[in-house]
């Protein structure tokens, strides 16, 4: 099959940057957004607060991109998004480069192929998280430490280690388990035991702990310095602790008291989106992969990889056995399954399994041509477009029907699939999520306040239902919050409510006039009543922004 060309690279880097429009989605990327804008504004990059107050969950990378970001871009979409989305491409050429180490050209051109149209990564580049920059660091780490091991140039090391230390200030632990498991799972089945003792890693380990030094020094001087202070419920809480222990193995030991009853195949189920639309084409891989080694005795001959499939393996037991778990844990692993998935396409149409090729093609196809389906639905359905963006769905879907009959077009298991899952989310971002943010609060509200300047002790957000974490970021100033009638009222100008709040103010006998009048919806938890229109006002809720008289 012909190469992949690097022009598709670059339509997909202009796509996931067409996210840019897209507001921050509360809760999670709208409370980054906000927290990064906090430290910019106080130049404060040592300590991590939430609207002023002390803020102990994730570790400070993004919110150091981010800031540094807004400092040159503005506290803006483009200035919050611009380093995941720029993290999110290094990982891409980071599994580019892995994979042509460990297989050929080709194979690498449809690695990174499969990752950057991966829904899981599309979805990264809307909905911002911690584990777009930690997936990047970790298949970074991966991919410098393998050259080292076969270069023998000790700064791969190195930098290696130092994107391991990236990663741990991005989300924990897991960025140095990760890199681990791969190398261990490798090194075991080809019994190059020699590997695990080299006084190299002496300096790598160095090169981690130097770098893990401002984060640390933070974590102690805001939280283990203060035992009085209460966090989480809880007094005598260590930072340093939590960091490097209870946030990552607390949660499989039990000493974490997070737990949401997630079981064993929680990621895996979750994969069967994530990773559309090449989920399928993974499982048969990974399946070809484990019954090849058992055929080999467990064994791997020199020129063999376990790094992606053992990686993979390791890694997804480590967070599956956590007692709290969420979709997007499973990202991390992502250039890991791509690379298997690529090696096996690369089989595919090379002829190697020609039987599952005739059963995996028509598959494919169905689960490609089903994307565009859903992407259609969201158009009539769900938001209904204008014509113009209809007749742009129609020319997308005779592209991909080309593809998918023409006689011309070779490699027809990747492109049918690739294409598929881009022109779909050139809707869903452009169309589906644009459409879907009119109904957060936060932003709209939040824009209202930043343009007419209204000052901070002016405003109160009063018994919202829910977490308004992009409010203060697109109003670019923290707003009091509370449930219950506050004694100094009067002296408030605005206030954002709901149907509760207004029978309330009503009832204590204060006058308003209504400034914004909209419903609003928790974005990030879609139900069946709210994507349909005829159901969707039962789902929904109202919220006032009031001037007091």
């Amino acid at each position: 099959m012909p190469k992949i060309p690097f022009w598709v690279f670059i339509i997909l880097a202009v796509l996931y940057f067409t996210a840019i429009r897209v507001d921050t989605m509360d809760v999670d990327a709208s409370q980054y957004a906000e927290m990064s804008r906090e430290m910019k504004q106080s130049g404060d990059y040592l300590h991590l607060y939430d609207r002023g107050h002390d803020y102990l969950d994730k570790p400070p990378f993004l919110f150091w991109a981010s800031a540094t970001s807004m400092r040159v871009f503005g506290d803006t979409n483009f200035g919050f998004k611009l380093p995941s989305i720029l993290f999110a491409l290094l990982a891409l050429f980071a599994t580019y480069r892995l994979t042509r180490l460990l297989y050929n050209e080709d194979t690498a051109r449809i690695a990174a192929l499969v990752l950057g149209t991966s829904q899981g990564l599309f979805l990264m580049t809307n909905d911002v998280r911690c584990d777009t920059i930690l997936m990047s660091w970790v298949i970074l780490a991966i991919w410098l430490i393998k050259e080292w091991q076969e270069n023998k140039k000790l700064y791969y090391l190195l930098l290696g280690a130092a994107c391991v230390a990236g990663g741990m200030m991005t989300k924990g632990p897991i960025a140095l388990m990760v890199p681990a498991f791969c190398f261990i799972s490798d090194w075991v089945l080809k019994r190059q035991w020699k590997m695990f003792i080299r006084p190299q890693y002496l300096l790598a380990i160095v090169v981690i702990g130097i770098l893990l030094i401002p984060m640390s020094i933070g974590l102690y001087q805001q939280f283990d310095l203060h035992p009085e202070k209460l966090i989480d419920g809880k007094y005598h809480t260590s930072g340093l602790r939590f960091f490097y222990w209870s946030q990552s193995f607390g949660r499989i030991t039990g000493e974490s008291p997070w737990s949401n009853g997630a079981g064993f195949d929680f990621l895996m189920s979750s994969m069967l989106w994530a990773y559309l639309p090449w989920i399928l084409l993974f499982l048969t891989g990974f399946i070809t992969n484990v019954v090849r080694l058992v055929k080999q005795k467990i064994r791997l001959a020199y020129n063999e990889e376990w790094l992606s499939t053992g990686g993979f393996i390791l890694t997804y037991c480590s967070l599956a056995s956590s007692h709290y778990q969420l979709p997007h844990y499973i990202f991390v692993a992502f250039p890991l399954a791509s690379i298997v998935t690529g090696k096996y396409l690369y089989d595919l149409m090379n002829g190697r399994y020609p039987k599952m090729y005739r059963i995996l093609k028509p598959t494919q196809t169905t689960i490609s041509a089903l994307l565009l389906v859903g992407a259609l639905l969201t158009l009539t359905f769900v938001f209904p477009a204008r014509p113009l963006v209809i007749v742009a769905w129609v020319g997308s879907a005779a592209l991909w029907l080309y593809l998918a009959v023409s006689k011309k077009v070779t490699g027809k298991l990747v492109w049918i699939s690739a294409s598929a899952i881009m022109l779909a989310n050139i809707f869903l971002t452009n169309h589906f999520y644009h459409s879907l943010l009119e109904y957060e609060v936060g932003a709209k509200v939040g824009r209202y306040i930043d343009y007419r300047n209204i000052p901070a002790n002016k405003i109160l957000s009063y018994r919202m239902q829910d977490e308004l974490d992009a409010l203060p970021f697109y109003a670019r100033r923290v707003i009091a919050k509370s449930d219950t009638p506050m004694v100094k009222l009067p002296a408030v100008q605005y206030v954002l409510t709901m149907d509760s709040g207004i029978n309330d103010l009503h009832e204590k006998g204060y006058s308003f006039d209504t400034v914004k009048r909209s419903v609003l919806f928790k974005v990030s938890q879609l139900t069946p009543e709210f994507l349909n229109p005829a159901t969707r006002s039962t789902a929904v809720h109202n919220y006032y922004f009031l001037r007091m008289k």
